[in-house]
């Protein structure tokens, strides 16, 4: 762990964010490792939400999930409304799209290099 010591170690975070955004009917999830290619996070978390209400959704449901487990996100970006967020939690970051959004940026893309380590369609 990069900051302080945790419960869990940063793949168990990344499941339960996984789990979190699953729950909240997220669609296209994947978790990335990125460890070998990435400086700033472990992994990945990318996921997409049909509308503003539905992205907001996953996006507390993941921000709950994670402060039970005592982590708090450590910076955030994007806006429900522009069809992106971003939620860093250090060593997990979590990608949450608009399927128009996620189709412009194309971040699966980008992070080719990472591991696959979990992927529900």
């Amino acid at each position: 762990m990069r900051k302080g010591k945790r419960s869990l170690e940063a793949i168990e975070l990344a499941h339960k964010a996984v789990e979190a955004a699953s729950a909240k009917k997220a669609t296209d999830i994947v978790l990335l490792d990125a460890r070998g290619v990435c400086t700033f996070a472990d992994y990945f978390v990318i996921c997409s939400g049909e509308s503003s209400k539905q992205i907001a959704a996953i996006r507390d449901e993941v921000g709950h999930a994670l402060k039970r487990e005592g982590v708090l996100p450590h910076h955030y970006e994007g806006d429900v409304d522009a069809g992106w967020l971003l939620l860093d939690f250090d060593d997990v970051t979590v990608h949450i799209f608009a399927p128009l959004e996620r189709e412009y940026y194309q971040l699966d893309k980008l992070w080719s290099q990472t591991i696959p380590v979990v992927k529900i369609q």
